[in-house]
């Protein structure tokens, strides 16, 4: 949303500004030139790119909509999730894990958290790693090595989108003078013009600078921008899913491993620690944390 309302701030403010200043958006309007800049920016960015880097441009648009969502108030449905998971392996057994690990869409303990289970990054994350704990006697070091080294590589291939985009911007404006200076070629070639027609067209020329200006950094730099802050923002969320994985391995209880992992959240969603301990035993009285630690508290009965 808020990149939605950035991109028609700009488009107000340099069209509102240039029509109350005293302009005309007619002579604004040059299909043709838009057509040129446009072409040859997406032209670029396909010569540039392999499949991959397109692909995963493409496939940007679905990740960028799930971790705008990342706030508060899911990271603190994610600390209860895992409490809840963590607090059955401890008193149950790792093995009594495997049912739930292995279909979460299935499993009482995932369905009470639906935002989390609509995410793959996030259901994947967790189960791939105590899929390892439950059925393997790695080491959690080794563990942790590995976390480390996915989450490194989903950070390389998050950042192709906004890379491919961001190189895109910087051509723009070089592809809009390419643009004004054939239309300058045409109007100073045109033969047995008046001044005032040679005037609009060396105005509708010029329009090419402005569109291939105002589309690089009124248009493509703030997409790969947000593009990149929602990478991060899901390298953050798998950052705390792995801290408090492996403070559980290490044997820390439930409750201070998910206190682990909220250290590792930025100021701005890290819930108190008596915030969060309240949450993820189901007495804040907010809608659906009851229900999250009711087996806690079955299984402490």
């Amino acid at each position: 949303m808020l990149i939605v309302v950035g991109l028609i701030v700009i488009f107000l403010s340099v069209f509102g500004g240039f029509v109350l200043s005293g302009g005309s958006l007619g002579p604004l309007y040059q299909p043709t030139e838009l057509l040129m800049i446009g072409g040859a920016g997406l032209g670029a960015f396909i010569a540039a790119n392999n499949g991959k880097a397109i692909k995963a441009t493409l496939n940007s648009i679905s990740r960028f909509k799930r971790s705008a969502k990342y706030d508060k108030t899911l990271y603190m449905e994610l600390m209860a999730l895992l409490y809840s998971l963590l607090n059955k392996g401890r008193r149950e057994g790792m093995l009594n894990l495997e049912r739930d690990i292995e279909s979460p869409g299935e499993s009482t303990i995932f369905l009470q958290y639906p935002r989390l289970v609509s995410d793959p990054l996030i259901v994947n994350f967790i189960t791939d790693y105590l899929r390892l704990q439950v059925s393997s006697a790695i080491q959690p070091h080794e563990i942790d090595e590995l976390m480390l080294h996915e989450i490194e590589e989903f950070e390389h291939e998050s950042h192709l989108p906004s890379d491919a985009l961001y190189k895109v911007s910087d051509g723009l404006p070089a592809f809009g003078i390419v643009a004004a200076v054939m239309g300058v070629v045409k109007a100073l070639s045109a033969a047995g013009v008046g001044p005032e027609e040679m005037g609009q067209m060396i105005a509708h020329a010029l329009v090419g600078t402005f569109l291939g200006i105002y589309l690089a950094y009124g248009v493509v730099a703030p997409l790969a921008s947000r593009i990149e802050r929602q990478a991060a923002e899901s390298a953050k969320m798998l950052q705390c899913i792995r801290v408090t994985l492996l403070a559980s391995q290490q044997g820390m209880p439930p409750q201070l491993a998910v206190e682990f992992g909220r250290k590792a959240l930025h100021s701005s969603e890290r819930p108190g620690a008596l915030e969060l301990e309240t949450y993820v035993r189901g007495s804040a009285g907010q809608p659906g944390t009851a229900k999250a630690a009711e087996p806690a508290r079955t299984e402490s009965a």
